[in-house]
């Protein structure tokens, strides 16, 4: 009894003393907020057609659709081409911002409601990879995601040395961001365009009074208990959002493969090769010629994936075993995307397989690209002094307090 009591103690301590997994969830911030900036620019020429006026799905059909079932979308707020060019350049710009850690409790917001309003205003584009963005960028808004890799984090670094040599430093943007955010909040609310009960607005609402809430104790107790209380609620709510990200994964897999395998032709070792033979989907005939060629390979392929995705759930407690399917998976969606040509997709489906990802291998990878960023030539860039162990350096390129 005392022994179940202790682990449970050293449970709860460690859910609610820090977020877990930052580099992971760093990864996760960095792969969907790439995986959206990328598609959007690659679409930009096509942008009218596919979220646009000029759509085949009219502003009438999408607006009795999330009459319906009560999708959030911020086109539909009013008509025009300023105002779609306005929220395309929003989704662009909190891509970015996301993208490099740049105030991401607000930034993320931004991302959600970009990701959120074009994707519900024609809910009929995408490759499948559109699914788990879409569902992501809500999770997103509930981690800490800047803890590491990010100009938050940096940020954060520097005024926490500032304070060390008795220097004050004032947070001038976030006060304006929370201003500009409420304001434009409350504009659309009273000219009832934000709707009324549904998650997405509520949201919204709520974590802006979140984010004000946050500043005021944190310059006013930034060590007394309300000021720790704030901390053991933001580490409980991103340790829940780690843990919903980390089912989705694993149900998205769990249920393609349990799906495929009730497929005759999956059953017979043939699956893989009809997808290969589509015009949609062979922006290299001569490679998939190549691919389907060979009956044996064709039917290890198809049975190989059955196998991983059905398993993969079922080896997170043997960490070797869910590395080795982990780096399985990800360079089968990695083929997927030469392929098939579904690149987008695969991004979005080797982000989620990020949150597995060891933490070992990710100090490493962000030891290598410190060390490949620090030998480009930067003019006027200072040379960091020699650390004193990895970890020291990680901290000094990284931008993160120890």
């Amino acid at each position: 009894m005392n022994r179940l009591a202790l682990t449970l103690s050293r449970g709860i301590a460690r859910v609610t003393e820090s977020a877990l997994a930052p580099y992971q969830t760093a990864v996760v911030r960095i792969g969907f907020a790439g995986t959206w900036l990328l598609f959007l620019l690659r679409e930009f020429p096509h942008r009218q057609e596919l979220y646009g006026p000029d759509g085949p799905w009219s502003r009438e059909l999408a607006g009795q659709l999330t009459a319906d079932n009560g999708a959030f979308t911020a086109l539909l707020w009013f008509d025009g081409q300023v105002w779609f060019e306005t929220l395309y350049a929003l989704a662009l710009v909190s891509s970015v911002l996301l993208l490099l850690g740049w105030r991401t409790r607000t930034s993320s917001v931004l991302f959600m409601i970009g990701v959120l309003s074009l994707q519900n205003r024609s809910v009929f584009m995408g490759d499948g990879g559109d699914n788990v963005l879409h569902l992501m960028c809500i999770y997103l808004v509930f981690t800490r995601c800047g803890q590491v890799w990010s100009l938050d984090a940096r940020r954060a670094a520097l005024a926490e040395a500032a304070r060390a040599r008795g220097v004050r430093v004032a947070d001038r943007v976030g006060p304006v961001l929370w201003a500009v955010f409420g304001a434009a909040l409350g504009a659309v609310t009273l000219m009832g365009r934000l709707g009324d009960g549904r998650l997405v607005p509520v949201l919204l609402w709520t974590v802006w009074a979140a984010l004000g809430l946050w500043w005021v104790v944190g310059h006013r107790a930034r060590s007394g208990e309300p000021r720790i209380l704030l901390d053991v609620v933001a580490n409980v709510v991103h340790n829940g959002a780690l843990l919903v990200i980390t089912a989705e994964a694993c149900l998205i897999y769990a249920t393609a493969g349990w799906y495929k395998i009730q497929g005759s032709r999956w059953q017979d070792g043939t699956a893989v090769y009809y997808p290969l033979h589509l015009d949609s989907f062979s922006p290299w005939p001569a490679l998939a010629d190549l691919l389907s060629s060979s009956g044996t390979l064709v039917m290890l392929m198809t049975y190989g994936t059955v196998m991983v995705q059905v398993a993969f759930p079922f080896t997170l407690f043997n960490r070797r075993v869910k590395n080795v399917l982990l780096a399985a998976m990800m360079t089968e969606h990695a083929v997927i995307a030469v392929v098939l040509g579904l690149p987008f997709f695969s991004l979005a489906m080797i982000a989620a397989d990020a949150v597995f990802l060891p933490t070992s291998f990710l100090r490493r990878l962000g030891l290598w690209v410190a060390r490949v960023r620090e030998r480009l030539p930067v003019p006027g860039r200072r040379t960091l002094p020699q650390p004193r162990s990895p970890e020291d350096g990680e901290r000094a390129r990284v931008g993160f307090p120890a």
